[in-house]
């Protein structure tokens, strides 16, 4: 049974509460194990003292042992806050996941990019349909934190797929809609981190860590590299069980390794200098990957997003431990000691070559499948708040149908919905009404339902069945001071441009909203005329909307290729009342003359 959104939200803010509250007691354990932490230190001064004052008898292998249990107790507490520390961080991210799903359906902004960077004038029907930017259907949709993700989210936005592609691409998102709570985990383990490391790391698997690790490959340092640590251990022990000659050996050792380290100084540093610190991010992407690969996913289109049968979650944590081994450096006392006995950087270089000879093509394919999923998320997710909405059926056959169509960007208290269904046969449908009354909106409507529906997620509607089209629209028009071009001049570059389209391509689908504003109205009227009659000749479906009712009548000279419909008003106790709903025939009622009379002007 589906849930209402007000049973969603309700959810939400319950897990909101789960969560906020978890995170307060996991910090109070925290803080506790910090205060065991300074009683063990104090134990140990204590046991140092008894040590330091006790005479040479039966006591002394006692408190030497109890020295021991101080040490080892503060180990195990350090590494149980540490995964005490990585819980919290991970329940933060889950809280800001489910937060943010909260705000969206309480109206407010998203946390997530809006896509102004993919935003274009030239596009054929984006800036006009607001597809990308603030209060845009990106911003709405998106659930994207990597590049890719993001990149493939307005790929699908900004072109439809084929038939088959949006039919599996329902089904991929309906799958997911049924593990919506695990998607949300999923979300939390990419949220937070650096996004340009990660891409970094990809570049540097892809185009730079071979190269870089050339020097690696020598088998004397293999095989030096593979010693160093037995003869370090061999030289410590022999000095403390057989001669002091031998720490001498050792300190030679220690200033050879010390010397060879700082030669190779600069091809370390390139190849860590991608990777430090990124072990958590590693990890967590890891966590990311390995949910992906243990569903038993059915949908054919996700099943295609896996190019390999290997375990990747497991190879990407392998490079984790690398990483994290490799991060000793950052620490000059500890990481100059390692270097010096055991050739710590170069063991780890080494360590890096090994597994990128084995496993980098498929860790970057399976980086780069993270965006795939998160851009079907973002659909999940939408089909998870919006219950009400429906999959489209997609269609071979030319065909517009829809029942109670609304705007998806619209709250849901301010919507209204209308029917609409195109004939068997393209035509040009004209629509008239006053200012305000609801034209501009609806093609709106229509056309951003049908990117919706393109990119195969649910549409705003109680029914709709369509055709693949080509969305071309002409909208909000404006001039550009940096190009020199007038307003005139931009109208004429996008109708040329649609008029280019609907020759070259016959499944061009046209939405205008009032031609030629920047010229006068003969002319307007004449090329409005014009460009009708090119449409209805080229057998190009469209929706015109404008003031001008002599348009209209075109329909006496093309009866069966031109309808009329209209947006009206009502004047009620002199005052304008709209009722935003889409009715047959051309308009007979406008508010101009209403609005010049309220400032003192009366048209005859």
């Amino acid at each position: 049974m589906l849930k209402t959104q007000q049973e969603i939200l309700s959810g939400y803010t319950q897990t909101i509460n789960d969560l906020t509250s978890q995170i307060s007691q996991t910090k109070k354990r925290i803080d506790q194990l910090s205060f065991m932490r300074i009683g063990l230190f104090l134990a140990e001064i204590l046991f140092f003292v008894l040590l330091l004052n006790s005479a040479d008898d039966i006591w002394r292998p006692v408190i030497y042992f109890a020295l021991m249990l101080p040490v080892v107790g503060f180990i195990i507490i350090v590494r149980k806050q540490s995964a005490l520390d990585r819980e919290v961080d991970y329940r933060k991210q889950l809280l800001w996941v489910y937060q943010n799903e909260s705000n969206l359906m309480n109206g407010l902004e998203n946390g997530y990019d809006h896509g102004s960077n993919f935003g274009s004038e030239q596009h054929i029907y984006t800036s006009d349909l607001d597809i990308f930017g603030r209060s845009s259907l990106f911003a709405k949709v998106n659930r994207c934190y990597s590049k890719n993700g993001n990149a493939l989210l307005a790929r699908n936005l900004a072109a439809a797929n084929p038939v088959a592609v949006i039919s599996q691409r329902q089904e991929a998102v309906k799958e997911l809609v049924e593990q919506i709570e695990e998607t949300f985990a999923f979300r939390a383990n990419l949220h937070g981190h650096d996004i340009e490391k990660i891409e970094q790391i990809k570049q540097q698997l892809k185009s730079q860590l071979g190269e870089q690790l050339l020097f690696t490959r020598s088998k004397f340092l293999k095989f030096y590299v593979l010693l160093a640590p037995f003869i370090s251990i061999s030289l410590i022990l022999l000095g403390l069980l057989v001669s002091d000659v031998y720490w001498k050996f050792l300190t030679a050792f220690f200033i050879i390794n010390t010397g060879w380290n700082i030669l190779i100084n600069s091809k370390v540093t390139k190849v860590f200098y991608c990777f430090g610190g990124g072990f958590t991010l590693l990890n967590d992407y890891a966590s990311a990957i390995r949910w992906t690969e243990h569903q038993n996913w059915k949908s054919a289109y996700i099943l295609n997003l896996f190019t390999s049968k290997i375990q990747v979650s497991k190879r990407i944590k392998d490079l984790s431990v690398i990483i994290k081994n490799f991060d000793a450096r950052l620490n000059i006392l500890v990481g100059g000691i390692l270097n010096a006995l055991f050739m710590w950087d170069l063991r780890c270089c080494i360590s890096l070559d090994r597994w990128h000879q084995n496993s980098s093509y498929d860790v970057i394919a399976a980086l780069n499948r993270i965006g795939d999923f998160e851009e079907l998320i973002s659909f999940a997710t939408l089909t998870y708040n919006q219950p009400d909405w429906v999959f489209p059926v997609v269609s071979e056959k030319f065909k517009l149908e829809g029942k109670a169509i609304g705007h998806p960007l619209i709250a849901d208290k301010l919507r209204v919905s209308n029917d609409f269904n195109l004939e068997e046969q393209p035509t040009v449908d004209i629509v008239t009404g006053s200012n305000m009354a609801g034209k501009s909106t609806f093609l709106r409507t229509l056309g951003i339902n049908m990117v919706l529906a393109y990119a195969g997620a649910p549409v705003c509607a109680k029914e709709m069945t369509l055709s693949v089209f080509v969305i071309n629209t002409y909208m909000r028009i404006i001039d550009s001071l940096n190009e020199s071009t007038s307003t005139f001049k931009a109208e004429l570059n996008r109708l040329k441009m649609i008029l280019d389209n609907i020759v070259r391509d016959k499944t061009t689908f046209v939405l205008i909203d009032e031609m030629l504003r920047g010229t006068n109205s003969r002319d307007k009227y004449l090329g409005s005329k014009v460009f009708v009659e090119k449409l209805i000749a080229e057998k190009t479906p469209a929706l015109f909307a404008t003031h001008d009712l002599q348009l209209a009548d075109l329909k006496e000279t093309h009866p069966d290729t031109l309808r009329n419909f209209h947006f009206d008003i009502q004047i009620m106790e002199g005052e304008m009342k709209f009722d935003y709903k889409l009715k047959q025939g051309p308009c007979k009622t406008f508010n101009a003359a209403i609005l010049l009379k309220e400032i003192g002007l009366t048209l005859n």
